[in-house]
């Protein structure tokens, strides 16, 4: 799902991932990762050698080829490209999420695996597949998938979304969600993170779907509840606040291109 790029056709366009810390180079007319040539990069030449071409399973038929570069932390303010969060970039174009998320899950997992967890000695990188190989014990590293399920839950023509301390200030509400713990089904994992967050049972759980969210290597596994009983009494180490809406009422939601939107908009098509 990477090779290493061996040369680089000047005349030929690409887009260019380019991760600077926690964010991503952008065009300041688009507001995307730049399509460009190689040679009009010149100030990135230096990491030639750490090219790095992206095949997306998602899009086989991607118009242009996507390479991922990882500058670290080094200053690249000479270029005419000025840097935006992950997130606002999959906000502005959900279509490419498959491709840049991919992308940075790979870069992620190169950046924390630079040394052997345990023997601690230096790592490299496996040539053929995306993994981690140290040299001195033979310890082999494959990217981390972190599972977290998510549940939208619903009771009679209402929908029970929550607050969470991350969007406290945007006043967003969502769906449920939580990380699944070692020796737990993702459905005792649902029923528990649902008890825990707001204080209410469910019942008749489906699963929906699932997506890949880079933030920062989560799998998210979608499921629909019905509500059973008892009243919302949220954890406020995590929740800010937990409301049944009105689905024709809805406040801020997430959008339509995340999981968690497509679960509420799941949950209005059956009403």
């Amino acid at each position: 799902m990477l090779k290493k790029v061996a040369s680089l056709p000047s005349e030929k366009k690409g887009r260019w991932l380019v991760f600077c810390e926690g964010k991503l180079l952008v065009d300041p007319n688009t507001q995307l990762p730049p399509l460009t040539r190689w040679e009009s990069l010149r100030d990135l030449h230096h990491h030639r050698d750490a090219i790095y071409q992206l095949h997306p399973l998602l899009n086989e038929c991607y118009p242009v080829d996507q390479f991922v570069i990882d500058v670290g932390n080094e200053n690249i303010a000479s270029l005419p490209y000025e840097s935006a969060s992950l997130r606002s970039v999959l906000m502005a174009a959900p279509e490419d999420f498959g491709v840049i998320a991919r992308a940075w899950q790979y870069t992620h997992f190169y950046r924390t695996h630079r040394f052997c967890g345990k023997c601690g000695m230096a790592t490299s990188k496996v040539d053929w597949e995306v993994a981690i190989q140290c040299h001195h014990c033979s310890h082999r590293v494959y990217p981390r998938v972190s599972p977290c399920v998510i549940v939208a839950i619903y009771h009679d023509h209402k929908i029970l979304l929550a607050k969470g301390i991350r969007h406290k200030e945007s006043d967003m509400y969502s769906t449920l969600a939580g990380f699944v713990e070692s020796g737990e089904s993702l459905e005792q994992a649902v029923h528990r993170e649902v008890k825990e967050e707001v204080g209410v049972e469910i019942t008749n759980l489906e699963y929906f779907g699932s997506q890949p969210w880079p933030f920062p290597h989560s799998l998210m596994v979608g499921y629909i509840a019905q509500y059973k009983h008892g009243e919302i009494k949220i954890d406020a180490k995590e929740i800010v606040d937990a409301q049944w809406f009105d689905l024709n009422a809805l406040p801020l939601t997430p959008p339509p291109f995340s999981i968690a939107g497509q679960l509420i908009e799941k949950v209005k098509s059956r009403q």
